[in-house]
């Protein structure tokens, strides 16, 4: 882990405008209504200061004054416990531990596909938009089944869901009627006023072309 020098005042969270994983961790600092800074970089040429502070330099990257987090679960949880007004995972272990496990999930069976759209050969990709979208769909009667995502509160599962499912016009991903219940849980979301303001301009025009 790394040490900061120059001790920043207000947190600082180094970011790129069109990471799924950057915009989760940009969600949960506007729905806490944390003080930051953002600090915009491009993956590909990112900054000496960032290289300097992260060992993996990948974003997102948080500084805390003398901490620096890095991988955007470990922020999330992080940004939870140390402020947990309103608090976005359950109190009792085995509750917790049962969300751990779902944003784990939504990891490896979700965002990895949603990677390999965005990173692999057309025929690869075109799998893993088929097989996205059809693990979406089955899981229709879970998005049916309570106000968010296996919880009657925003928890922090559905700080990882909403980015996804925002980019998936752009994963050229449609969901048919029968998904209603899905369009109904991201369309609330997406209307929250913490989400609004999570989105970078980038993010925005996913929406609008």
């Amino acid at each position: 882990m790394a040490v900061v020098g120059n001790k920043r005042s207000v947190m600082t969270m180094y970011s790129a405008e069109d990471c799924s994983y950057c915009h989760c961790a940009r969600f949960v600092l506007a729905e806490k209504g944390i003080a930051h800074d953002i600090v915009n970089v491009d993956p590909e040429m990112l900054p000496e200061d960032l290289i300097d502070l992260n060992p993996y330099n990948s974003v997102p990257t948080l500084v805390d004054r003398d901490l620096v987090l890095y991988h955007s679960r470990v922020i999330v949880e992080y940004l939870d416990e140390r402020f947990p007004h309103p608090p976005l995972l359950p109190v009792d272990p085995v509750s917790r531990a049962r969300f751990r496990l779902l944003m784990h999930r939504v990891d490896k069976d979700w965002y990895a596909l949603m990677d390999d759209i965005q990173t692999k050969g057309e025929k690869k990709a075109a799998k893993a938009r088929k097989m996205l979208r059809e693990s979406l769909m089955s899981t229709i009667p879970v998005f049916e089944a309570k106000p968010f995502f296996m919880s009657d509160e925003l928890s922090l599962v559905d700080c990882v869901i909403a980015p996804l499912l925002w980019r998936l016009p752009k994963l050229g991903i449609e969901l048919s009627n029968e998904a209603m219940s899905i369009k109904r849980y991201a369309d609330k979301i997406y209307q929250r006023e913490s989400f609004q303001t999570s989105l970078t301009e980038t993010e925005r025009e996913m929406r609008e072309s």
